[in-house]
Order: structure tokens, then C-alpha cells, then sequence
């Protein structure tokens, strides 16, 4: 029997995980749904040619996510001007992978009110709602997302411990306050 090849090899990473790699990118992007695109595609550009690599140390999931960290991390800080314009009417509509694709997250694991959690962790700096995503919904160990992020211990439990506190203050309060660049309705 031949051996898979490379393309076939990651074909079906990619149909086993890009779902989920979805998800975490669009709780990156607080919900904006065609940003959480173009980051999946973009990490799986790099993972791509790294697959050699990754396929002999089996650290490919691990490695893709810390991939869309990172081109998520160099997203936020690029300036404005190099960004593309968001306008009040898009052109097409966002994916919608398996059962739950990226809309699963209004009643998936956030339950009905997953409108409310993603506003209001898009009222959330970058840096502590990736910790939030890390710990509370990827499930990461306090060791292995100050790996992910490039940071101590005691400053994934600070920021992780401040990001909890916000968001329990904001889904408990009456309204939630718009965060900047965030598009309702999607």
C-alpha cells in the first residue's frame, strides 16, 4: 500500500481540525467571524510548510494553534492603516462548517447567551482574552499558555484572574458596553 503523501496527509488535518481552529480564532476575534478566516488560513499557510517538521514530532494541533496565536498577536499590532476597512454591508457570508461551524458558539457551548459573551469579550484587551481562550475554553494548564504566549506563570494567572472578573462584572450587568470594532448582528 503507498504511503500517503504530504498534500493527502494534511488534507486531513485540515478536515479534522479546521473547525476547531475556527472557533478558537473567531474567540480571538470576539466574534468577528471573517477575521477568525483569514487568521485559519493564514496559520494553516505556515503549517503547511512546516508539516515535514510536525509530522515527525506529532505536534501538529499544538503547533497550528500556537500559530494562529501568534498571526492574531501580529494582527492587533500592525497599524491601522495596513488593515482592511470594515464596511456596514459584507459582500458574502461566513462560513459555516458541521453542525455548529462558527455559529455553533451562540448556543454551543456558551449557551443562549453567546451573543452577550462575545461582546463582552471583545470589551477585553487582546492579550487577557487570549488567556481567557486558553484557559477557560481550550482547557491549556497555566504552564503550557505562558508557553503559548511567551510570558511567566504568575502573569497568565493575574491576567486570567482580571479577565474572569471583568467578564463575570459585564454578563451580570444589565447591558453590556459596545466594544470598539465590534459588529453585532452577525
Amino acid at each position: 500500500m503507498p504511503r500517503p503523501t504530504r498534500d493527502d496527509e494534511f488534507a486531513t488535518f485540515v478536515q479534522n481540525h479546521r473547525t476547531s481552529l475556527l472557533k478558537f480564532a473567531c474567540l480571538l476575534t470576539a466574534g468577528d467571524g471573517h477575521q477568525a478566516e483569514d487568521l485559519v488560513q493564514t496559520a494553516l499557510t505556515k503549517v503547511y510548510l512546516a508539516w515535514p517538521k510536525l509530522r515527525r514530532s506529532e505536534g501538529e494541533l499544538a503547533y497550528a494553534r500556537r500559530t494562529l496565536l501568534n498571526s492574531h498577536i501580529d494582527e492587533t499590532r500592525r497599524p491601522r492603516w495596513r488593515r482592511e476597512r470594515s464596511t456596514p454591508v459584507l459582500p458574502d457570508m461566513a462560513a459555516h462548517e458541521g453542525p455548529d461551524g462558527i455559529l455553533g458558539l451562540e448556543h454551543g457551548r456558551f449557551g443562549p447567551d453567546g451573543q452577550r459573551v462575545r461582546v463582552a469579550l471583545a470589551t477585553l484587551p487582546a492579550r487577557m482574552r487570549a488567556v481567557v481562550i486558553l484557559r477557560y475554553w481550550l482547557d491549556l494548564s497555566v504552564e503550557d499558555s505562558a508557553r503559548m504566549l511567551g510570558c511567566t506563570q504568575g502573569t497568565i494567572k493575574s491576567q486570567a484572574a482580571k479577565g474572569t472578573a471583568k467578564l463575570r462584572d459585564l454578563l451580570t450587568a444589565p447591558s453590556l458596553p459596545t466594544a470598539p470594532g465590534y459588529q453585532t448582528g452577525r
